[in-house]
């Protein structure tokens, strides 16, 4: 079981059919499910393509996200790689050990020195491989923090800049599109010079599965520009909140049309999405006897919330399934993440509908600044005013330890986006 607390969780038959419709959810999103169905050990067939990777001398690998290790696992079980680097977020162990592979332990969501150090080691890597070689890349949510490489720009900048963003409920299209301008390595840039063969694995965590935005397109290109993220920045006035040097060197690319790659140097191609999740979640609600619905969430939560409660069913046996990511402005010191104060304001909307059970989860198992994946709760009755503090303060997940409702996952090696469920 991924989810460590199903049993104390499962108190009534439908919590436990809620909680077993997320774990097909988490296992849909596992890599060690996913990449043997694109890899083999001699061909790589995926998007109408195959690609022969027995011509090669010697193949490798560089793993960043949330998933590497376990992509990093999956992968070298079916191909005999050389070696490789592992990048994946501090707290986290790694799924995968030898001497061939150098495993890295970065931050996240802010960076730190191991995330420069580690793109430095990435860098050398490639530098070193020759044109009959081939580097597989797994890329994974998570990347753009793990693997760091300030541009003319101090570290602690570009900490107190993701930090601001973090906190100002920027979708993560914008958040990436300011940190692809102020990186050595992202939109591209990473691959850039490369001499050797390439291509990229990729698990998406954003909207639409825009490429240049998974991990900041680190091995893609740019589709964005130096005045999109002075544009961004002025949206959501930032401007008297960020450092003079991180403006300076905005502007100095605006004025002076320099720009991040615009062409691709390597083939990305996407292996699993959000979606992946939902199909799972929705055979496995079937299979229990729902009727069921799905959708996707995406922008501010409020909004999102709206969406969701207009597909509620109060008849019996109804399944509605939502997955996606929304954002959260933090007006709180509290502890909490997107998904358990999606739970905890859907809660407090649903006070006079009949029994239903409400959940949401973040695939990666780290929901906000929470050591939890999200939450579950029947829509008891409780006080709004409550809720409502709770909410002001950004502070969802002591609501629902309180509740005893909090989801523990730790973890969980991958990252598709959230999923959620209500069960009538």
């Amino acid at each position: 079981m991924i989810i460590q607390n199903f049993n104390e969780l499962a108190t009534t038959d439908k919590k436990k059919d809620c909680l077993e419709i997320l774990e097909a959810g988490l296992e849909a999103a596992n890599p060690e499910n996913i990449i043997p169905k694109y890899v083999t050990s001699n061909e790589i067939k995926i998007g109408g393509k195959s690609i022969n990777i027995e011509k090669y001398s010697n193949i490798y690998s560089v793993a960043f996200g949330k998933a590497g290790d376990s992509m990093t696992r999956a992968l070298n079980a079916i191909v005999p790689i050389k070696s490789g680097i592992v990048v994946i977020p501090k707290g986290s162990k790694s799924r995968i050990k030898g001497k061939k592979f150098q495993i890295f332990n970065s931050r996240h969501p802010k960076p730190d020195q191991t995330s420069v150090k580690a793109a430095k080691e990435v860098m050398k890597f490639l530098q070193n491989k020759r044109s009959d070689e081939l580097v597989i890349f797994l890329v994974s949510g998570g990347g753009s923090s793990l693997l760091a490489m300030p541009d003319n720009i101090t570290l602690d900048d570009k900490i107190y800049v993701t930090n601001l963003l973090l906190k100002s409920g920027v979708t993560i299209q914008e958040f990436n599109c300011i940190r692809k301008h102020l990186s050595k390595i992202k939109g591209g840039r990473l691959v850039e010079n490369m001499k050797c063969h390439g291509l990229s694995l990729v698990m998406s965590d954003v909207e639409g599965d825009d490429l240049s935005s998974i991990a900041s397109g680190t091995t893609y290109m740019d589709d964005t520009t130096f005045a999109d993220a002075l544009d961004i920045i002025e949206k959501y006035k930032l401007k008297r909140k960020m450092p003079l040097e991180v403006l300076q060197i905005l502007e100095k690319g605006k004025n002076e049309e320099i720009e991040i790659p615009k062409k691709i140097k390597i083939e990305n191609f996407i292996i699993a999405n959000n979606s992946d999740c939902l199909k799972a979640m929705q055979e496995k609600a079937q299979k229990i006897g729902y009727n069921v619905s799905t959708m996707q969430i995406f922008g501010d939560i409020k909004v999102a919330v709206i969406k969701i409660l207009e597909n509620i069913s109060e008849n019996q046996k109804t399944c509605l399934i939502f997955g996606g990511e929304t954002t959260v402005r933090v007006l709180g010191k509290g502890m909490g993440g997107r998904n358990q104060e999606l739970v905890l304001r859907i809660l407090k909307n649903t006070q006079k509908l009949k029994k239903i059970v409400i959940a949401s989860i973040g695939t990666d198992g780290i929901d906000g600044n929470s050591v939890f994946a999200g939450a579950i709760t029947e829509n008891t009755r409780i006080n709004s005013v409550v809720m409502k503090e709770f909410l002001v303060n950004s502070d969802s997940g002591r609501f629902f330890q309180k509740q005893k409702g909090n989801i523990v996952t730790d973890f969980t090696h991958t990252n598709l986006m959230d999923i959620g469920v209500v069960l009538s």
